[in-house]
């Protein structure tokens, strides 16, 4: 595997995970995760990549080895899409596959939805359809999060996620800027996903809503249950295998 970096489209540096040679695949992580957390440390990438794949792990602005900007106009409505459509651009991709888990997915779909970006097919981790159409209600969750981060103790329902927060280093300042940066999505967009969908899921994962809800709304998806919830399913095997086997060999 190879990191690199390159300039989004305001200039900030993002950094690139590649690992494998073939079919491009872009592979987006989860809020206050990265690449190394939801698909490296696991071996997900080598799964993927072993169907002959090159799997492309951006790391999103403010994660990971990606730079974190102070400044509030690096954050733009849907300014996530526009870091994915530079580096779609960067590396002048024209037939790929694009997919991420819970604001990975979110991306994507967000991306796909509203014609920003047209891949080959589309993996969608951990998402349901809360996480798209009441996005705000999900978001103020974590802005709790961030505001009251010194006072949320244990056995507090906010708990875990501000120590996940705490232990991936996250700028609290930056990441509450982020979080005004993605609207709501009208579900009535998805029709617009035409291409083959992958939902796959933790059979006890309820984050974002019902899995299985958003695969019905989708007009050509597969739904795939794995182990876990919303945190440990991305820690499981079956994650990657779910993944590449949907996927398949690459030509």
């Amino acid at each position: 595997m190879k990191t690199e970096h390159f300039a989004s489209f305001d200039g900030t540096d993002l950094a690139l995970h590649r690992h494998g040679e073939g079919r491009p695949f872009v592979l987006l992580h989860g809020l206050f995760s990265s690449a190394e957390m939801n698909w490296i440390k696991w071996g997900h990438h080598e799964t993927i990549a072993a169907r002959g794949y090159e799997v492309l792990m951006l790391d999103f602005r403010i994660h990971g080895e990606s730079a974190v900007p102070l400044d509030p106009a690096a954050y733009p409505s849907r300014v996530l899409v526009r870091d994915v459509v530079a580096l779609v651009e960067h590396l002048g991709l024209e037939d790929y596959d694009l997919g991420g888990f819970s604001l990975g997915a979110r991306t994507t779909l967000h991306a796909v939805a509203t014609g920003v970006l047209s891949p080959a097919r589309v993996v969608l981790g951990g998402m349901g359809t809360a996480g798209l159409g009441e996005w705000q209600k999900r978001s103020g969750f974590f802005r709790r999060v961030i505001d009251e981060f010194d006072s949320i103790e244990q056995g507090d329902p906010a708990y875990f996620s501000k120590m996940f927060l705490k232990s991936q280093g996250i700028d609290r300042t930056a990441a509450r800027m982020l979080l005004d940066t993605m609207p709501d999505l009208d579900l009535a967009l998805l029709d617009n996903v035409t291409m083959p969908a992958l939902v796959v899921c933790g059979d006890e994962d309820r984050d974002n809503g019902s899995a299985p809800e958003l695969a019905a709304l989708l007009p050509n998806a597969t739904y795939v249950e794995v182990p876990g919830t919303h945190m440990s399913s991305c820690t499981k095997p079956e994650m990657g295998q779910a993944i590449a086997d949907w996927l398949g060999d690459a030509n």
